[in-house]
């Protein structure tokens, strides 16, 4: 019996659903909006993450030394610099080496190359490449050469500079560009909830008006709540699930565009590859959101307008 009772309130939902046409239209679109701008909040934070990873990873302090600077006291540093707890890793790369590399860098200049066999010592120094364990940690590794460091003066007259600034501008504009998109991305999305909210409200409050004779005669039967109730939620959460399938189809010729043609300006994320491969958590997520806010909606507007 109870089983019936499921199946008709289901059928009526669905029936519903059908009976209101362009309002149910306008009910479905206004939800797609919602979704998608939560969709793109979802793939944003996936371009955003995966580039702010690639920048961390290609971050470092590098200390430079001046030419000439003995390599005992160069080593003597790096054990101390190894002694940090912030300190993951450290490449020690000698002044013939930072010589080779410049070579190779420069292969193509012959004029920097010709004016480099011109003088009788190597120009470069040697340098320290320096892995922190936590992208925050650079800071602190950064004031341990600084003149309030640890080192001691004659060790630091053997250090040219240390290159980190860079860098630290470039994992900041990224963060803070992540931190407003997100900002952005909730905003809208709270804007767009409120109006699919408000639009299934009135969804509701027209299938309830429409449907007044047949509820009174279900009162008059004896019908409980849940039987009263139960169609009109059921229609709002079927407002959410078609969003949601209408979404997921819309992206994929999105994604598919951004894949052919922003993969690179992307730092080489494909998002059609993304957004396939994970289809089934964006089909979780967007159908436990769409359906649930059209079910809240449902039963704001079926509490306030079925005096039972």
């Amino acid at each position: 019996m109870k089983r019936v009772k499921i199946k008709r309130i289901f059928r009526s939902g669905f029936q519903s659903f059908s009976r209101n046409g362009i309002v149910s239209v306008a009910s479905v679109l206004v939800m797609t909006i919602t979704l998608s701008v939560l969709s793109t909040i979802i793939l944003s934070e996936h371009v955003f993450g995966t580039t702010l990873q690639s920048v961390e990873q290609k971050v470092d302090v590098s200390v430079y030394f001046v030419p000439g600077a003995d390599e005992e006291q160069i080593l003597s540093i790096q054990d101390q610099v190894d002694a940090l707890p912030e300190v993951a890793v450290t490449e020690y790369v000698s002044e013939d080496q930072a010589l080779a590399d410049f070579r190779d860098r420069h292969a193509n200049d012959t004029t920097t190359l010709n004016a480099l066999d011109e003088l009788d010592e190597n120009p470069i120094g040697a340098m320290l490449n320096i892995k922190a364990r936590e992208i925050s940690q650079y800071e602190s590794i950064s004031k341990f050469f600084g003149d309030d460091g640890a080192l001691s003066a004659n060790t630091q007259s053997a250090i040219d500079h240390v290159d980190y600034n860079q860098n630290k501008a470039e994992i900041d504009a990224i963060e803070s560009i992540l931190g407003k998109s997100r900002m952005l991305g909730i905003i809208a999305t709270l804007i767009l909830m409120t109006l699919s909210v408000i639009v299934t409200f009135n969804t509701v409050r027209l299938a309830i008006y429409f449907a007044r004779e047949e509820i009174s005669v279900m009162r008059l039967v004896g019908a409980s709540r849940r039987q009263v109730q139960g169609p009109f939620i059921v229609e709002g959460m079927l407002t959410g699930l078609v969003a949601t399938l209408v979404t997921l189809i819309l992206f994929i010729p999105i994604t598919a565009w951004f894949g052919a043609n922003m993969t690179e300006f992307f730092q080489g994320i494909n998002l059609f590859h993304y957004y396939l491969s994970n289809i089934h958590e964006f089909f979780i997520i967007l159908v436990v959101f769409g359906a649930g806010l059209g079910g809240l909606s449902s039963i704001l507007a079926a509490r306030r307008h079925l005096k039972i």
